[in-house]
Order: C-alpha cells, then structure tokens, then sequence
C-alpha cells in the first residue's frame, strides 16, 4: 500500500513563503499525476495545483495562480509546492495526492476524483 507523506506545514504571516513537500513511501508505477488540495475549517476540499508526470504540465486554481509553484522529482515520486505572498485565506489542511489514472481531459488532474492516493494532510496557518 502505497502511502503519501505531507511536511513543510506551519504558522506564518501574510505575505511569507512556505514549501510543502510530499514523498510516495514506495515508488509508484504509472504515476500520471501529482497534486495538492486544501480544505479549511467548514468548507469543502479545493484542487491547489497539480503536475502532469510525463510532460510536465501544471494546472493551477485561479485563487494560487501566481502566488503557488507545483514541482515534481519523478525519480523519488515527490512533488512540492512553493507558496509566496501567503494570505490568511490560504490556511487550511494541504493534502498531498497522486494519480494512477490516465485522461486525457486536462482538468481531470484538477479533481478530487482524478487522483487516488491521498496523504494525511499538512496544516498550513497564515495570520494577518
């Protein structure tokens, strides 16, 4: 069984950086995607960023466009995710997540659906 291993979360203040990193316990086969989703005290999980693993490919939400880079180490199965110019609405649990399934459709790696492996998350707090 595969398992994903969130780090890198903490307390920072508006406008600091922070990196979450993400490693697979063991190599995962057919990886085509890695990503990052968030979900803040009452409200629903939220796509973050997500990487393509052949080509490379990032996908972003509109809310981190700018502010977020998603990275990927294919040689350890790890993906990152540098955040600067953190707001308080960017606290939340970070969960880290990998796909096996291949599609197509570009925004299937923006979806909670798309992916199938899922890390216990990283709490990310950011105080005005």
């Amino acid at each position: 069984q595969v398992q994903l291993v969130e780090s890198g979360g903490g307390l920072v203040q508006a406008g600091d950086s922070l990196v979450l990193s993400c490693a697979a316990s063991a190599r995962i086969f057919s990886l085509d995607a890695m990503g990052w989703f968030r979900q803040a005290p009452g409200k629903e999980r939220e796509f973050v960023a997500s990487v393509r693993w052949s080509g490379g490919n990032q996908y972003y939400s509109d809310s981190v466009k700018g502010r977020f880079t998603v990275s990927r180490d294919k040689a350890n199965s790890a993906v990152y995710l540098q955040m600067n110019s953190l707001k308080p609405e960017d606290t939340a649990i970070y969960f880290c997540a990998a796909s096996i399934t291949y599609s197509s459709r570009e925004n299937y790696y923006t979806t909670i659906s798309g992916f199938d492996y899922w890390g216990q998350g990283t709490q990310v707090t950011v105080s005005s």
